[in-house]
């Protein structure tokens, strides 16, 4: 074969799977790397996580899920948190101190996010609501380390109220 034709055979196979790679990423799921204490226990600096992106596209996360988000504060940076409540719920917002209490409405198409470290996470308490349109993903799977391999809990610790 002349060297033309192999060039040209190997960017073709290249672009194939280069396509079946994106689709997977964007229709499916892929492994995302965890930094930050805001979600400790339920995940730590550097584990990694396998994140679907077909519950988002079908509407189907629910409250208790762990989710990755677009950033609200700089859309170039992605985050991880704790849906606590979805459209429609009134959540009780703690700040740091255990004494003073709000409650919020999640409006339409909104959900409120928090993580599990509330003592060192920034969430839905410092930027309010977040559109359901950011969510990119939801965390079913702790891959790395192996000895913590598994389905992630999914219970909220935060109290809400239903509409």
């Amino acid at each position: 074969m002349p060297p033309g034709r192999t060039l040209l055979a190997w960017l073709g196979t290249a672009l194939k799977y280069g396509c079946i790679t994106h689709c997977a990423l964007e229709y499916v799921g892929g492994l995302v790397v965890c930094c930050g204490p805001s979600m400790e226990p339920t995940l730590y600096t550097n584990d990694m996580v396998f994140a679907e992106t077909i519950s988002r596209r079908l509407f189907r996360i629910c409250r208790g899920d762990v989710v990755v988000v677009c950033n609200p504060m700089d859309p170039h940076t992605q985050i991880c948190k704790r849906v606590i409540g979805m459209e429609g719920d009134i959540v009780c917002t703690r700040n740091n101190s255990y004494w003073i209490k709000k409650y919020q409405h999640v409006p339409i198409g909104h959900v409120w996010l928090e993580g599990d470290n509330l003592d060192h996470s920034s969430d839905s308490r410092l930027y309010g609501p977040v559109p359901y349109a950011l969510i990119r993903s939801r965390v079913i799977w702790k891959i790395w380390p192996l000895s913590n391999f598994g389905s992630i809990n999914k219970c909220p610790t935060r109290s809400i109220h239903k509409n």
